[in-house]
C-alpha cells in the first residue's frame, strides 16, 4: 500500500518560514531569535523507527535520522521535522500533519483529509527488509537503446536512427495514499537523439527531452511528464516521420508529437493526439 498525504498542505512561503524557523537545536521550550519556534528534537527522537498502521498492520514508513523512508520502490525519502505539535515533511512541497499524541509505541495524527491516523511502532526486526531496496524509477531506461531503420525515397537510401539515453534530469510527482499521506516519487527524463542520413551525409541530428515540446504540449502537463519514447513511423514525400511520446509517469495521460525531417534537413513538429 502506498503512502498518501496525511498532512495539510501549506503555502510555499509559509512552509519556508516554518522550515527555517524549526531548524535550531533544543526541544519544545524556548524561542529562537526573531520569535520563531525551535524544532522539537525530542519528538523527532520519539519518531525514530518503523511504524505500521494500527488497523491494517501495513508497514507505512521508517523514520531514520532526518528522513522518512517508504517501502514502495518509487517513493523517495522525505526530510521531516517536528515543530509546535506538527509533523512536517519536506519534498517538492512541504506538508503538515497535526499531531495528537506521540508515545513510545504509538503515534496519532491528522491526515489532509481530516481523518485521524493511528500508528504503532513495529517490534518485528524482519520489517527492516521492506527498506533494503534501492530506489528505482519507471518509464525510464537503464542503458542506451538504439533503433535504426533504412528507407528509400526517389531512388535514394535514407538511414534513420533513434538513440534513447538515460539521464539524471529529475521529474518530481506528488501522490497521496489511501491514508491521506503525501509521498513524492522521482522519475528521470530521457534524452532521445534522432538523426537521418542520406547515404553517408547527415541531413539532421538533434537531442530531444521533454522541454523540446514546450509550446506544443501544455506547460502544466509538461512539468509532470517525461519524454518516454521515440519511434520512427514512416517515410513519404514530406520526409522521414518520427513519433515522440510524452507521458506522466504512472498515469494513462500521454501526448503524441510528430516530428518530420524533410529531405532538405529541415524539421517540423505537430501535435498528433492526446
Amino acid at each position: 500500500m502506498k503512502l498518501g498525504s496525511i498532512l495539510i498542505s501549506v503555502s510555499f512561503l509559509s512552509a519556508v518560514s516554518l522550515f527555517n524557523g524549526c531548524t535550531s537545536s533544543g526541544n519544545h521550550t524556548g524561542e529562537r531569535k526573531g520569535g520563531l519556534p525551535p524544532e522539537d528534537k525530542e519528538a523527532k527522537r520519539s519518531l525514530q523507527g518503523i511504524w505500521i498502521d494500527k488497523e491494517t498492520e501495513t508497514v507505512l514508513f521508517y523514520a531514520k535520522g532526518d528522513s522518512i523512508f517508504y517501502p514502495d520502490t518509487t517513493n523517495v525519502p522525505l526530510r521531516f521535522f517536528v515543530c509546535q505539535d506538527t509533523l512536517y515533511m519536506a519534498g517538492g512541497d512541504t506538508v503538515a500533519y497535526p499531531i495528537d499524541k506521540i508515545g513510545a509505541h504509538f503515534f496519532k495524527f491528522h491526515s489532509v483529509t481530516g481523518d485521524i491516523v493511528e500508528l504503532v511502532r513495529s517490534e518485528n526486526p524482519a520489517d527492516t527488509l521492506y527498506f533494503t531496496h534501492k530506489q528505482t524509477a519507471t518509464l525510464t531506461y537503464n542503458e542506451v537503446v538504439k533503433k535504426d531503420t533504412v528507407v528509400y525515397h526517389g531512388g535514394d537510401r535514407y538511414h534513420c536512427y533513434v538513440y534513447v539515453n538515460p539521464s539524471r534530469l529529475k521529474v518530481r510527482k506528488t501522490n497521496y495514499t489511501d491514508e491521506g499521506i503525501a509521498v513524492e516519487n522521482v522519475y528521470y527524463d530521457n534524452v532521445i537523439h534522432i538523426c537521418v542520413y542520406k547515404g553517408k551525409s547527415c541531413l539532421f541530428s538533434h537531442d530531444y527531452n521533454k522541454k523540446s515540446f514546450a509550446g506544443i504540449v501544455p506547460a502544466g502537463f509538461l512539468s509532470q511528464a517525461i519524454l518516454s519514447n521515440m519511434e520512427f513511423e514512416h517515410a513519404d514525400k514530406a520526409g522521414c516521420h518520427f513519433k515522440a511520446t510524452v507521458c506522466i509517469p504512472d498515469d494513462a495521460s500521454c501526448y503524441m508529437v510528430g516530428i518530420c525531417v524533410g529531405y532538405n534537413g529541415k524539421v517540423k513538429m505537430e501535435l498528433l493526439e492526446y
